[in-house]
């Protein structure tokens, strides 16, 4: 539904970005990844720091995160070092990595989680039969940005997605491998995500002698 300019319901209603800060977010720098990661074991976080780490490595959109069970995690007493979901989005499937570090976090929060194959990794606070809230990750991202110094306003959970996406994108310039990490169906998503601009291709071409 929506309002016209001039219907007198909406005068004197703010606009929803009013005082926001819009568009896409930043990704993290690896500087930024480790700062976050030594707060959140300062503080002795185990679930964050898993959900983080997983976040990053996953390039999951928010909403596939949370749904993710134990199952598709470990494979007998270990954590898997590929997994794959089906994406909320396209319905389609996206594998992803799972590096040594990563690993290791998810292991020592699903050793003190417990739990059976089929349960959510990231338990509601409110109800442990369901996942994590959407909300509730992205509260749990503004605290932790805030917490090395960072303005929540620019970073939020798709900070997370594109982090590592960005990084091989500037490692490799190969746009398409992104795509696929991403699930995105088209390589024009990718491009609009990343900000991949004239700026990006010049830089590319200029390191590429012939």
């Amino acid at each position: 539904m929506t309002y016209s300019q001039y219907d007198p319901a909406m005068q004197g209603r703010a606009a929803w970005n009013a005082g926001k800060t819009v568009g896409t977010k930043r990704p993290l720098t690896q500087k930024q990844i480790w700062a976050i990661r030594f707060f959140l074991d300062r503080e002795q976080r185990m679930r964050d720091r898993a959900l983080f780490d997983l976040a990053i490595d996953s390039k999951l959109r928010g909403c596939d995160l949370v749904k993710i069970k134990i199952g598709d995690l470990v494979a007998g007493p270990d954590i898997r070092t590929r997994a794959i979901v089906t994406q909320q989005k396209t319905g389609r499937p996206v594998q992803f990595e799972l590096t040594g570090d990563v690993r290791a976090s998810l292991l020592a929060w699903l050793e003190r989680r417990g739990g059976t194959l089929d349960d959510h990794a990231f338990p509601s606070r409110v109800d442990h039969t369901h996942h994590m809230s959407t909300r509730q990750y992205a509260r749990l991202v503004d605290e932790w940005v805030t917490a090395v110094g960072l303005r929540r306003e620019e970073y939020g959970t798709h900070s997370l997605r594109r982090t590592k996406a960005s990084m091989i994108y500037k490692a490799t310039g190969n746009l398409r491998a992104v795509q696929i990490l991403l699930g995105h169906t088209k390589i024009e998503n990718t491009v609009r995500y990343l900000g991949v601009d004239i700026e990006d291709a010049l830089l590319l071409s200029e390191r590429t002698e012939i």
